[in-house]
């Protein structure tokens, strides 16, 4: 998909897409979303752009970098976007590249994202398709103000799955939880390139931008820097819950699986009473009509006695366990003398 839009005044107009005529792309910008091949050769023969530049931005692996060849710039990084799950959504990062000419400037993307729909809504101020350079200034500080209200849902996701997990421990919950994690990685392995391409940018144009421009790139590096450093502290966090939980499951699972072995340990005592005094061979009691309940009480008996040490056992471990915890010294207080 091809869009081509211009600013006139404060107003962003889109601009017809039927190339057949030839288009003046003078201060233009051109957007390109999931663009197919032939869409690509015709950008990339009206604009005389190389066409692997423009491919560069469709590949989900490629890593944020600045490329200059002659009088064209790309710069790629990352940008955040939002995966509607069954119940629940999903963070993760796609590539955006922006190439920026004597003329005009372009960005591709594969997805569309809600930067972009930033700037096509007219929600960014002194946005000028005429100003290409302020334009990728603006993207890039539009781009990790972004990723801080991501994040902002991310913690708020995170405090209500933790609050339900508190009540019950439920397999839906700790996907949830996994797919947290997994989007605080891909923030932060794009956070951490886009930091290297802002500073980049930075030192290269410094010196040459206009005051404005230059409080625009420096308000982007402060914004990146935040959340780069929000995205490691909820990473953290995230993962020592889930390391907290993987241990709570684990001790619940050693705490039913020793109670279902006392209950096995104590049925097994009348098993065998059971077992013994029902062989086809001469029984003690056989015979008399008092036999039978003399069985069960010995059973009976012995099932107690086992569980008995068995629970002696328990306590004993307990009290071992307790005894290799350091005493504290409590500070002597002298009583007060009675007057």
């Amino acid at each position: 998909m091809i869009k081509v839009f211009e600013t006139s005044g404060k107003n962003l107009i889109e601009l017809d897409t039927d190339f057949t005529g030839g288009i003046n792309l003078q201060n233009k910008w051109i957007h390109m979303e999931n663009p197919t091949d032939l869409e690509i050769e015709l950008i990339a023969r009206l604009s005389g752009v190389d066409e692997d530049l423009i491919k560069a931005a469709l590949d989900e692996d490629e890593r944020s970098r600045i490329e200059v060849e002659d009088d064209v710039s790309l710069v790629l990084f990352d940008v955040p976007v939002i995966e509607e799950e069954e119940e629940y959504y999903s963070y993760n990062t796609i590539p955006l590249g922006v190439i920026t000419t004597k003329v005009t400037i372009m960005t591709i993307c594969l997805k569309p994202n809600s930067v972009i729909r930033n700037f096509i809504n007219s929600r960014v101020k002194n946005f000028s398709t005429a100003e290409r350079n302020r334009f990728l200034y603006q993207l890039l500080y539009t781009t990790h103000v972004k990723y801080l209200q991501y994040l902002r849902q991310i913690d708020r996701s995170y405090q209500r799955i933790q609050i339900e997990l508190h009540q019950s421990t439920k397999n839906k919950e700790l996907i949830q939880l996994l797919d947290l994690e997994n989007s605080l990685v891909y923030f932060s392995t794009s956070l951490r390139g886009n930091n290297l391409v802002i500073e980049r940018l930075a030192r290269q144009v410094g010196a040459t931008e206009t005051e404005y421009n230059n409080e625009i790139i420096d308000n982007a590096i402060i914004e990146s820097r935040q959340a780069l450093d929000m995205c490691n502290i909820y990473r953290d966090v995230l993962s020592g819950t889930m390391d907290a939980y993987a241990s709570i499951i684990s001790n619940n699972l050693n705490i039913t699986m020793r109670l279902l072995t006392i209950i096995s340990v104590i049925m097994a005592v009348p098993t065998i009473f059971a077992s013994l005094w029902g062989m086809n061979t001469g029984v003690p009691f056989q015979g008399k009509w008092w036999g039978f309940w003399v069985v069960v009480a010995i059973s009976a008996i012995a099932s107690i006695v086992a569980f008995v040490l068995l629970r002696r056992n328990e306590r004993l471990r307990f009290d071992r366990k307790n005894a290799t915890k350091p005493m504290i010294k409590k500070k002597y207080k002298p009583k007060n003398k009675k007057k």
